[in-house]
């Protein structure tokens, strides 16, 4: 046995210890930030509601409720905003937003969520990138796009069906976007045991379909749409900030 052993097997319980010693104190004593999209109150609950935009460009929408199935997974304390909106020509787009509270266990990657609901991500068309927004200033908004493939049975007959999934992070100090998530984690963790502040994190995504050959004519309608409507419902950044990712369009 190595004389060393029992020094470093006791050097590491303490360094445990004092970890979780401090994990735990971070805990008792953090504060929730503001979060980093428009929201009001719901009556008789904890939760928040996002303030989505009712008009986009000439798109008409409805607010929806967040499915029962969503609401009993993730905790409590999570807040959401849900509306769909849809072209004079038809063409619709899902706008959601996940809003996490004091667990953290809200935000989840959303690839997880698209297989489980029998998409095939294809990872050769899927890609980290970036959507212009002029307001309140030019800025590319760091965004993940994902396609995916899965097919619809319509009176008997079955045909496949591409999906669009754009979606990204946004706190009142930041936004982030990247397949993995491990940059808004890392600044998450760093900034609460730093400051003793819990980065109020909103996961925000859009959806459409379309039949195969259509995803980047989709996509560019998406991109559109975003522009149009991040200002109305997103507040972060109100002004220039040097940790905005900038993406290469």
């Amino acid at each position: 046995m190595n004389p060393r052993m029992p020094a470093l097997v006791a050097f590491a319980l303490v360094l445990m210890t004092a970890t979780a010693g401090l994990l735990s104190h971070v805990g008792r004593h953090q504060t929730l930030s503001p979060p980093g999209v428009r929201t009001h109150p719901l009556t008789s609950s904890i939760r928040l509601e996002a303030d989505l935009p009712e008009h986009v460009l000439d798109y008409q929408s409805k607010r929806e409720e967040t499915e029962d199935v969503v609401l009993a997974t993730l905790p409590k304390d999570t807040s959401f905003g849900y509306r769909v909106y849809v072209a004079p020509d038809g063409f619709r787009v899902d706008l959601r937003v996940v809003l996490m509270g004091r667990d953290r266990t809200s935000m989840h990657k959303p690839q997880i969520c698209l297989t489980g609901h029998g998409w095939r991500i294809d990872d050769t068309a899927s890609e980290d990138t970036s959507v212009r927004v002029e307001s309140p200033y030019p800025y590319n908004l760091p965004v993940v796009k994902l396609v995916a493939n899965s097919s619809i049975t319509e009176e008997g007959r079955t045909q496949p069906i591409t999906g669009v999934y754009v979606y990204w992070y946004v706190a009142n100090d930041a936004l982030s976007a990247s397949a993995t998530g491990l940059q808004r984690m890392w600044w998450m963790a760093t900034r609460l045991l730093r400051t003793g502040v819990l980065q109020r994190w909103a996961y925000v995504s859009c959806f459409a379909q379309c039949a195969p050959g259509q995803e980047a004519a989709t996509y560019n309608r998406m991109k559109q749409f975003i522009t149009a409507a991040v200002p109305d419902f997103q507040l972060y950044p109100a002004k220039p900030m040097a940790n905005i990712l900038s993406a290469a369009q």
